[in-house]
């Protein structure tokens, strides 16, 4: 989803430690998307979600911590929504925003890279879904694939998302070895921009 030259050859070719900030800052910026699904529906656990975060943040610059992955992994399965059960859309990137977190944390536990790269497809397939959920609004019935494909490229949300995704690779490639300043910093500049990878602040 990302049309920037050689973006997932660059995301492959970072350290693991790097991948995973990489994807938990993109996990991170998902967060609102349930955040605010869970408020408006009343269904499942915020914290959850945020406590994973924060001991997927913390264990990358604080090598001794040891948390159990299994717990964390099972308390968030028991708090993803299945959309097909709500009326609301925002059902569709809550449950990515679960997955996302899952799926890191599975990775990390066994060191699957090919997973944790592929958070960056999930945050961007989380847009494009919204985008075309939009069109379904705005867009003529008759629209072909292409056009679909066009507006869902050039739609500003999408644009957002491809441009944050390529700052913070580059972010990223300039501590071959983060510093915890670093990554304080990125984890703080997220929560503070309280806004997710579909436009959504709880502010």
């Amino acid at each position: 989803m990302n049309n920037k030259t050689g973006f997932f050859k660059r995301l492959k070719a970072l350290s693991i430690p790097q991948k995973q900030i990489f994807a938990t800052a993109l996990c991170q910026r998902m967060l609102p998307n349930y955040q605010l699904f869970s408020e408006v529906c009343e269904f499942g656990n915020p914290q959850v979600l945020s406590t994973a975060l924060e001991l997927l943040w913390q264990s990358q610059y604080d090598k001794k911590l040891k948390f159990n992955i299994d717990v964390h992994v099972q308390r968030l399965e028991d708090n993803t929504p299945e959309p097909t059960e709500f009326d609301a859309y925002g059902a569709y990137p809550a449950m990515d925003a679960v997955v996302a977190i899952s799926t890191l944390l599975s990775a990390i536990s066994s060191q699957a890279e090919d997973d944790i790269v592929n958070i960056s497809k999930l945050s961007s397939s989380t847009v494009a879904h919204y985008v075309e959920a939009l069109c379904g609004e705005e867009c003529d019935d008759n629209i072909t694939e292409a056009q679909l494909d066009d507006f869902i490229f050039a739609h500003p949300v999408m644009i957002e998302e491809k441009n944050m995704q390529s700052m913070l690779l580059d972010v990223i490639e300039q501590e071959p070895k983060p510093s915890t300043e670093m990554i304080k910093a990125l984890r703080k500049e997220i929560i503070d921009a309280d806004v997710s990878n579909i436009g959504i602040s709880l502010n």
